[in-house]
């Protein structure tokens, strides 16, 4: 097996490393990938020519040039195996969050929980999708990205549409010992998840994504918490509507991405 090291001058946001992970994966020859996008590196490891995996980063206008290639042993499967215990620990987790902010932000009359619930099940998509990228299946996972784009979306106009309506009526406030402990327990999830991510110790650009889903996630849940403290000081539910409208955005921004992966 080779160890072929290229430098991306293209590459400068997960997204990039994501849509070359894509293509590359769909050649048989390429067995893993590490993309290091502060240095604009990617790391492949793969059976014959490099000028292959070349032409194919060229393709997708990347600008890309061979830095280094060696020969290599080929690696066992363990490091794939932590990867999907990771990846399926962090999908449960953001399930079990969604529901859990879905419903407390509708008891609660918070359209930040519900819509930190629905980051929580963006992430979960996020997640899903880097499992298929564990081992290959990349066509289905093409699929499964349009769908997740899709569904995410339409959320995100939803809960756009829920925040103007409440905005331009007149509704109670949002109850704040609720949003805090969800979103505190949110935060506290996050870091699991994150920390779960760290251990596998996988430098591949899906588990790379992932992580930073996962931080922005958090921000999100540190949001909904000063949201709160803003809705007590204030005794008005504007904070609360303003953090929603924010982390909608965040949603709709994950779709693009997403929807930039499907293609």
């Amino acid at each position: 097996m080779r160890e072929s090291v290229f430098f991306v001058a293209k590459m400068d946001c997960m997204s990039e490393a994501s849509l070359a992970e894509m293509k590359l994966k769909e050649s048989p020859f390429v067995a893993r990938l590490e993309a290091d996008v502060p240095n604009r590196l990617l790391r492949v490891y793969h059976e014959g020519d490099s000028g292959r995996i070349l032409s194919a980063l060229n393709e997708l206008g990347l600008q890309a040039s061979l830095r280094s290639e060696t020969i290599v042993e080929d690696e066992p499967l363990a490091r794939e195996e932590r990867e999907r215990d990771a990846l399926k620990l962090a999908l449960v987790i953001n399930v079990a969050f969604f529901l859990l902010e879905c419903v407390a932000g509708i008891w609660a009359e918070s359209m930040g929980l519900v819509a930190d619930g629905l980051d929580m099940l963006a992430d979960a998509m996020v997640y899903g999708l880097a499992l298929y990228a564990v081992g290959g299946a990349m066509e289905r996972k093409k699929r499964v990205a349009l769908v997740a784009g899709i569904v995410q979306s339409v959320l995100a106009i939803v809960g756009f549409w829920e925040v103007v309506r409440r905005f331009l009526g007149v509704e109670s406030q949002p109850d704040v010992a609720t949003m805090l402990v969800v979103s505190a327990l949110a935060l506290v999830a996050n870091a699991t998840c994150a920390w779960l991510l760290q251990r596998s110790k996988s430098k591949e650009a899906h588990v790379q994504a992932s992580l930073i889903f996962t931080s922005y996630d958090a921000l999100a849940n540190v949001g909904v918490m000063l949201a709160a403290a803003l809705v007590y000081l204030f005794r008005s539910n504007l904070p609360d509507l303003v953090i929603g409208a924010l982390i909608f955005a965040l949603v709709v921004e994950g779709a693009i991405r997403i929807f930039k992966l499907a293609r």
